[in-house]
Parts: structure tokens; C-alpha cells; sequence
């Protein structure tokens, strides 16, 4: 682990306390898992705004082949 020093306001340092004492884990502990969960959360956001931006890239295109025909010539008749 890599040590970090971090600056909090009085009223996150007092809601930090209270979730320290309520649920009987370490400040660094809690501040850890805080900061997994936004990696988390920033990490879906990429995902789903990549996806986003990917939909609908093919449309309107002339130079793809007919995926419909294609998929038909593999049915079995």
C-alpha cells in the first residue's frame, strides 16, 4: 500500500467518526472502500458512455455486406 496524506472539512471528518464508531472498521479502511467504489462507479460511466457513442456507428453504410443473406445461406433448410 502506498501511504496518502488527504485533507477533510470538519463535517466529513465528523461523518467519517460517526461511520467509524457505527461500524466498528478503521478510518483508512472505510476511506479505501470509499474511494473502490468511485473507481467503480467512474469506471461504469466510461463503459456505458463508450457504448453510447458506439451505437449506431455502422448504420447507413454501403461498403458491408448483407448480413442478412449471409445469415440465411447458414440456416439449414
Amino acid at each position: 500500500m502506498v501511504r496518502t496524506q488527504v485533507y477533510l472539512t470538519e463535517e466529513e471528518r465528523t461523518g467519517l467518526s460517526a461511520l467509524v464508531e457505527s461500524t466498528g472498521k478503521k478510518q483508512a479502511q472505510l476511506i479505501r472502500e470509499a474511494v473502490d467504489r468511485l473507481i467503480d462507479m467512474a469506471s461504469e460511466s466510461r463503459c456505458d458512455s463508450v457504448l453510447r457513442n458506439a451505437a449506431g456507428m455502422w448504420q447507413n453504410r454501403s461498403d458491408l455486406p448483407n448480413f442478412s443473406a449471409t445469415r440465411q445461406s447458414w440456416d439449414r433448410s
